[in-house]
């Protein structure tokens, strides 16, 4: 029996044609480069061959490079205005309160972007908790320290657990610990994917009994 409802925020609780999270790589790989003295690019390339290793660029730069300035960091991903596209969601409200389930929010943000997210969205007060990044020593999905960090707060055990990402790495992290996990894939980007997906968020009532 479902107990909990954990949601990933960008690009799952609003509609990636929004391009915030677009933004927010560019700009990940803008201060990664400066940084390092690299290309975006070249950053890139080398980010992407240890996602496997390190599911943020954030905890790559800490380990890898030995980055300390997390709060630069921060300030230079998530700029002030970066959501001012976004609205209050009606229909996103509505969907949410019709499941009696509670629910919560789990990114790889910081806890300053969510609450922007989700007060532009109008939906704050629909979860019980939002748990970022800052709250493992800047470990975020898919590490299993995160999620269980998550679990305990919650009160609950994985198998009482929905997890909705848009991020297929994320999604299987959780499921392989034996949790339910279903990837939200707006745009049939990864049509290879053969776990569970859907392409609306409200398409998660047929997996919650």
């Amino acid at each position: 029996m479902l107990k909990y409802l954990l949601f990933d925020l960008d690009n799952t609780l609003y509609s990636c044609h929004y391009g915030l999270e677009k933004n927010v790589s560019r700009r990940i790989w803008e201060f990664a480069a400066a940084l390092l003295g690299k290309t975006p690019e070249e950053v890139r390339r080398q980010r992407m061959e240890a996602k496997k290793q390190y599911g943020t660029c954030l905890e790559w730069l800490m380990t890898e490079e030995g980055f300390t300035d997390v709060e630069a960091y921060f300030a230079a991903v998530h700029p002030p205005g970066e959501a001012d596209s976004l609205t209050p969601d009606p229909v996103l409200r509505t969907f949410l309160e019709n499941i009696s389930i509670p629910k919560a929010v789990l990114t790889n943000a910081p806890r300053e972007h969510a609450d922007v997210i989700l007060d532009k969205l109008g939906v704050s007060d629909l979860f019980t908790h939002v748990f970022d990044v800052r709250q493992c020593n800047f470990l975020g999905k898919p590490r299993r320290e995160f999620f269980d960090h998550a679990l305990r707060t919650l009160g609950v055990s994985i198998e009482e657990v929905l997890f909705v990402d848009d991020h297929p790495f994320y999604v299987e992290g959780f499921v392989a610990m034996g949790g339910k996990g279903i990837l939200l894939d707006e745009d049939d980007f990864h049509s290879d994917y053969t776990q569970p997906k859907i392409r609306a968020l409200n398409e998660i009532t047929r997996y919650i009994s």
